[in-house]
C-alpha cells in the first residue's frame, strides 16, 4: 500500500471503530498480529485484544470522539495528530468517574503492513485532563 492508502485506513479506522464503538468490523482494519507498543501486560494483542482497548476506552467515555489535526506517513508507518473529546463516566487509571468534560491531545503511530494495522502506540497530554476532572490538584502558594 502506498503511504496515502495507509493514512486513509488509519483515518478510517478512527472514524468507523474509535469514533463510533462499533468493533464489528475491526478485524478489517487490525492484524490478527497486532500489538499495542506500550502495552507491558500483553492483553491488547491481535484482533481481540484490539476490540478489548477501543471497549475500555469507550466505557470510560462513552462519548468518545477522536478529531484528527494532521497526518504524516513515511513506509508503512502514519502518525496522526488527534484531539479526544469525551466524558468521563466510567473509572479510569483507578479514578471513580467524575461526569467532567476533558480534552486530550496526542500523536498516534500505526504502522501498517499488508492493509492492515500491526502496530499502535504514541503519546498523550494527560496532564490536562487529569486536572480538569480534578484527579490530581495543584499545591503551592500563586499557582
Amino acid at each position: 500500500m502506498s503511504t496515502e492508502e495507509n493514512k486513509r485506513l488509519v483515518r478510517r479506522y478512527i472514524e468507523e471503530i474509535v469514533n463510533t464503538g462499533n468493533v464489528d468490523k475491526i478485524a478489517e482494519f487490525v492484524s490478527p498480529d497486532y500489538i499495542e507498543m506500550d502495552d507491558r501486560t500483553g492483553q491488547s494483542r491481535g484482533v481481540e485484544g484490539a476490540k478489548s482497548h477501543v471497549l475500555g476506552v469507550r466505557e470510560t467515555y462513552p462519548d468518545l470522539r477522536l478529531t484528527i489535526g494532521q497526518q504524516i506517513a513515511e513506509g508503512d508507518w502514519v502518525a496522526t495528530r488527534i484531539t479526544a473529546r469525551g466524558t468521563h463516566l466510567g473509572s479510569w487509571l483507578g479514578m471513580k468517574p467524575t461526569g467532567r468534560a476533558v480534552e486530550i491531545t496526542g500523536v498516534n503511530l500505526d504502522r501498517v503492513v499488508d492493509g492492515r494495522i500491526v502496530e499502535h502506540g504514541g503519546a498523550a497530554n494527560l496532564l490536562e485532563p487529569l486536572l480538569e476532572i480534578g484527579a490530581i490538584r495543584v499545591v503551592g502558594e500563586g499557582i
